[in-house]
């Protein structure tokens, strides 16, 4: 796939060096002179993925969205024309980092893009667990939500592309404050209560 990440920092980064350890095309929607967390990435992946958002956007055919919730505004109107594209929302709006007018950055998203292929995903774990979503012999999981079955079968093919086991589907836009509260269950354990940022969710069956 053909993959536009705007948002370089811990999960963007993440997310965009396994894209391109298994063979996605990745390129980065970045903002001019490049942060010291951009620069980092560039000299792991590569100098030449980096150009405006517009341009990433328009030569991708999936665009994640990976940058802090209240900016979510600002870099959509930034994507330009995003019809016909997916577009992964890895964000959330915990933590006092809501977005104003809106309940989630999904629905931000969805109100101010052409596009109605939209889906959250990438957003309930650390960018550890991005990297490498492998646990002794077995990947940890990931979950989405949104009302888009074609972003979903997207999200769900990159999310088992880079290591995880599945990529399990929680339903329509309703559920997208599931995920949310999930991302806030995993921080809380992670930092809240010393479990370590080395743990992740996995679904498991009788």
């Amino acid at each position: 796939m053909r993959i536009a990440i705007i948002g370089a920092g811990h999960v963007g980064g993440a997310l965009a060096q396994r894209f391109v350890q298994v063979g996605h095309t990745v390129l980065i929607g970045a903002q001019f002179p490049l942060s010291d967390k951009s620069i980092n990435l560039a000299n792991q992946i590569g100098h030449d993925r980096f150009m405006s958002i517009l341009l990433a956007v328009q030569q991708s055919e999936v665009v994640v969205l990976a940058t802090p919730a209240a900016k979510t505004l600002e870099v959509v109107n930034e994507l330009g024309d995003t019809s016909g594209k997916v577009i992964i929302d890895a964000m959330n709006t915990g933590r006092g980092a809501g977005l104003t007018g809106f309940s989630t950055t999904t629905e931000a998203i969805l109100a101010h893009t052409a596009t109605t292929d939209v889906v959250k995903c990438f957003n309930t774990t650390g960018y550890e667990n991005m990297l490498n979503p492998v646990y002794g012999e077995q990947g940890i999981d990931m979950f989405m939500a949104g009302n888009s079955d074609a972003a979903k079968a997207t999200a769900r093919q990159l999310a088992i592309d880079i290591g995880f086991t599945d990529c399990y589907d929680l339903g329509g836009t309703d559920a997208i404050g599931l995920l949310e509260q999930l991302a806030m269950c995993w921080i809380k354990l992670a930092m809240g209560s010393g479990y370590g940022r080395a743990i992740g969710f996995k679904i498991v069956r009788r």
